[in-house]
């Protein structure tokens, strides 16, 4: 079973940063795919980053590459999102999540799965808002 929390969600400024945070309690393997989703009222969930557990591959949208970076501390237990550059566009509830997945999947480009991946899927946090104002 594993257990995550969000934090360091919150208000900035357009052109400003955040890093948000998700620790996890119980052990995320190497043969883990985690990843950050975000969502606004209205809209569907739109994933937008994904990392394996080996730090070995990172994918990205197309909306936050070049700004947002993921990272996985293993020691720590902890995957980060460092968001630069923020626009008010990227104001939303933000959610981490993981789930089983074989490395050499977690690092395909343009696969399927990551559109599908619901909160059915895998585990999720409770999210932590993000507002950027212009």
């Amino acid at each position: 079973q594993v257990q995550l929390v969000e934090s360091g969600g919150g208000s900035v400024q357009a052109g400003g940063s955040l890093r948000l945070s998700c620790a996890a309690s119980g052990s995320i393997q190497l043969s883990y795919c985690m990843g950050w989703f975000r969502q606004t009222p209205g809209k569907e969930r739109e994933w937008i980053a994904t990392i394996d557990a080996g730090n070995t591959s990172t994918v990205y949208a197309d909306s936050v590459k070049g700004r947002f970076t993921v990272s996985h501390d293993n020691a720590k237990n902890t995957l980060y999102l460092q968001m630069s550059s923020l626009k008010p566009e990227d104001t939303a509830m933000y959610y981490c999540a993981t789930r089983y997945m074989i490395p050499r999947e977690c690092a395909r480009e343009n696969a399927e799965w990551r559109r599908l991946w619901t909160p059915a899927i895998g585990y999720w946090g409770q999210g932590t808002q993000v507002t950027v104002s212009s």
